[in-house]
């Protein structure tokens, strides 16, 4: 299993629409990769290591595949689809790393 994670990090003066990511973004995605896309999980940073400290990431998505090829074979001609609706939830560019699930 593999997990596409997304991540949105935390800078001054940029915005982040949870409520829109949650319920209009995330469901999109959701429907255009189907049952390729095994879980979503959407994580909101609350704060670092430190006491009161800013979290790194605004926000996170954790997506999970059984393989890269089963992410690539959804995510690939839904692209344009799900990139398109990025500015109507965040000006942050996400990051996105494909990670082996090994527990």
């Amino acid at each position: 299993m593999i997990r596409v994670n997304v991540l949105y990090q935390n800078a001054e003066g940029k915005k982040f629409d949870m409520a829109y990511y949650c319920n209009k973004h995330i469901p999109m995605v959701k429907q255009k990769l189907g049952a390729a896309c095994k879980r979503v999980d959407v994580e909101q940073g609350i704060g670092g290591a430190q006491p009161g400290s800013k979290p790194a990431y605004v926000a996170m998505a954790r997506l999970a595949f059984d393989s890269v090829e089963a992410f690539q074979k959804a995510f690939g001609p839904n692209a344009d689809a799900i990139m398109a609706d990025i500015p109507n939830y965040t000006d942050i560019q996400p990051l996105i790393q494909i990670n082996e699930v090994k527990m």
